[in-house]
């Protein structure tokens, strides 16, 4: 079969993707519009990801420290929540939540101490400079957001949002597929 130069019909990488999917395999042509989708979804995902990390190294933080001071923030005040809460709410592992509370702690923007209500737990609590960082790093980010969105203008930034919370409400119901069997 004769390779198709697919660059001059795509819009963008994702087109290219899908087209070449389409010439290879056509008996999936009826899925690449789907596939398409969560190619794209994961393009803009990582590479919003890495502008994110870029916009919060000049505070020293990551994207993962950012979530936790983040979290502690918009808790209110006292800015204080256990490490299962912060775990529950971050979805991350046990390990994955210590690591970055130990970063943030020898930088000085979070401290851990004795919950009252709890003689066993403990409470994580934004310090002044953690609140001070995070306050900054939420600046940085949602002008680089800003500047992404923009282009869209309002009405498309509507929709965009209305379809994307469709979308996760679709995968957030859908049940795991049996593992395949060949």
């Amino acid at each position: 079969m004769d390779r198709v130069d697919l660059r001059s019909t795509a819009h963008d990488p994702v087109d290219a993707i899908a087209d070449q999917w389409r010439h290879e395999r056509p008996d999936l042509a009826d899925r690449t519009e789907a596939m398409a989708a969560f190619g794209r979804v994961h393009r803009v995902s990582r590479a919003v990801s890495d502008l994110m990390e870029q916009a919060y190294a000049p505070f020293g933080i990551g994207n993962g420290e950012f979530d936790v001071l983040a979290t502690l923030r918009r808790s209110g005040e006292p800015f204080s929540l256990s490490p299962r809460e912060l775990t529950a709410t971050l979805m991350l592992t046990t390990g994955g939540m210590t690591g970055r509370l130990d970063k943030l702690e020898r930088a000085g923007l979070v401290t851990r101490s004795p919950d009252p209500n709890d003689r066993r737990g403990l409470r994580i609590t934004l310090t002044d400079l953690g609140r001070e960082t995070v306050d900054r790093a939420v600046a940085a980010g949602t002008a680089v957001q800003q500047r992404i969105i923009d282009r869209l203008g309002e009405q498309r930034l509507s929709e965009l949002n209305t379809l994307l919370r469709d979308l996760l409400h679709s995968v957030e119901s859908t049940s795991r597929p049996a593992p395949s069997r060949f």
